[in-house]
């Protein structure tokens, strides 16, 4: 992987991360289409680590929120009613709603990875996602927040981001939807979604820091991966800001077309 290389997926994948388009998805087509050979130990690796630089953005820009879900977690314990403030809820909602990605993603690795290997695959899961907002928009959306949450809403929106495990599906998206079909409003199901990307990114890069070991000619990898974690980072956070404020307004059906088209472009060029 060249430098340049390493930039311009850094960048696609802060700027697809959290936007409802499946950064996975992008991070094996965008290659794919431009003829990039890109050793397949190296992609994999670096397609999760980089999503630990949009983890960086989601700390930026909700550092408060998850200041205060910690103290009311903290502060829960040590009084000995872990349940009874609305921030230590919302922590537990995060807690479990990541349960069922994290337990599975561990069964199904090697048919994920096997996964990424195919761009064909990806772009047919990116049906899947436009399916997915489309439902949302239909069926789902609310006046509710997070915080008000019940368990059940947790597992089904957990549920949801199961789907997002392989490439062309996206976490967001996927996790968006559930969030609506559950109640929650555009802005906080996204609010949501962000918040809960903390603990299955994190688990990801740290099993992926393993897998880093196993790269042919890891010493040439490690500056390009550095730079496509600093870019990712970079765009997350600019993505993070306008999607939070564009779902305020406005619905996801201008997502579902976008996904919808590069799926059927990349079948056809591909």
């Amino acid at each position: 992987m060249t430098i340049l290389q390493a930039i311009i997926l850094g960048i696609v994948q802060g700027l697809t991360e959290f936007l409802p388009v499946s950064s996975s998805g992008h991070l094996v087509l965008v290659p794919a289409v431009l003829g990039w050979e890109i050793p397949t130990d190296q992609a994999f690796v670096f397609d999760v680590l980089v999503q630990v630089g949009t983890l960086v953005a989601v700390f930026a820009y909700f550092w408060n929120d998850l200041v205060e879900v910690a103290k009311g977690m903290v502060q829960g314990f040590a009084s000995r009613k872990p349940f009874e403030s609305e921030t230590a809820l919302l922590g537990w909602w995060i807690v479990l709603a990541t349960i069922p990605a994290g337990a599975i993603g561990v069964l199904v690795k090697e048919q994920v990875e096997a996964a990424f290997a195919s761009s064909k695959a990806t772009a047919i899961f990116l049906l899947v996602t436009a399916a997915l907002l489309l439902l949302a928009e239909r069926l789902g959306g609310g006046e509710n927040r997070p915080e008000k949450m019940g368990w059940l809403d947790a597992v089904v929106i957990g549920l949801f981001q199961v789907l997002a495990i392989f490439p062309g599906v996206s976490r967001s998206g996927s996790t968006i939807t559930g969030g609506m079909l559950r109640g929650l409003s555009r802005s906080e199901s996204a609010r949501f979604s962000f918040l809960m990307a903390v603990p299955i990114m994190l688990a990801a890069g740290l099993l992926s820091i393993l897998d880093l070991f196993e790269v042919q000619n890891l010493a040439g990898f490690l500056a390009p991966l550095a730079l496509g974690f600093v870019s990712s980072a970079i765009t997350g956070y600019l993505a993070i800001r306008w999607l939070v404020s564009y779902l305020k307004k406005r619905p996801l059906y201008g997502f579902a077309i976008y996904v919808a088209v590069v799926s059927v472009l990349a079948l056809f060029l591909l």
